[in-house]
């Protein structure tokens, strides 16, 4: 174990920045309710015996709550740096079990040649096949705007009949409609 003049040279940073908690002397508190090592809830007792004892465990003083059940707060003696690195190892596992949803997008013309619109159908199939959510997004210029309703609903009718014939059941997640630019949202249906 480290001693004692080694621990309060480097202390740990304080809770101001980061999640951190306070440890040993960054405890201000006069009186503390103090749970030892084994989680036996020792009382109220005094900063100093509290630092103390924790110092002849060889291990640390951690503020748990600013305010216990009668209104004292809750300190634990804990080596703190192993608590940190569960702490972090924990996170670190939970992250990897998540998942995460990819969007791929599609940009299309209201005006967009047949071949390219076949070409951009089997991409959006792929995609969607591949589990990924997809944005199509339709651009407009100039006098198209005029006409972005009609040619807007068109195409994307066309899209979701495309997406029935290759035996998806996919589900409009939502539309957006922002100046010349309009963005539909797909995923497929489990």
């Amino acid at each position: 174990m480290r001693d004692l003049k080694e621990r309060n040279n480097n202390p740990p940073a304080s809770s101001g920045n980061n999640n951190n908690p306070l440890v040993n002397e960054q405890i201000r508190f006069p009186k503390l309710q103090l749970i030892d090592q084994d989680g036996q809830n020792i009382g109220i007792i005094v900063r100093n015996d509290a630092l103390r004892m924790a110092h002849e465990a060889g291990l640390d003083l951690v503020l748990i709550a600013d305010q216990g059940a009668e209104g004292v707060p809750v300190v634990k003696i804990m080596d703190f740096g192993k608590a940190l690195y569960a702490k972090k190892k924990k996170q670190a596992e939970s992250k990897k079990h998540q998942k995460v949803i990819q969007v791929k997008e599609i940009k299309m013309r209201p005006k967009i040649g047949e071949h390219d619109y076949q070409t951009k159908l089997n991409q959006a199939i792929q995609f969607l096949k591949d589990g990924k959510r997809l944005k199509v997004t339709l651009m407009y210029r100039g006098r198209e705007i005029a006409l972005q309703q009609d040619r807007g609903n068109e195409l994307l009718a066309r899209l979701d009949q495309g997406f029935r014939d290759a035996g998806l059941n996919v589900i409009q997640e939502k539309e957006v409609k922002m100046g010349p630019i309009w963005t539909r949202i797909y995923f497929l249906k489990k």
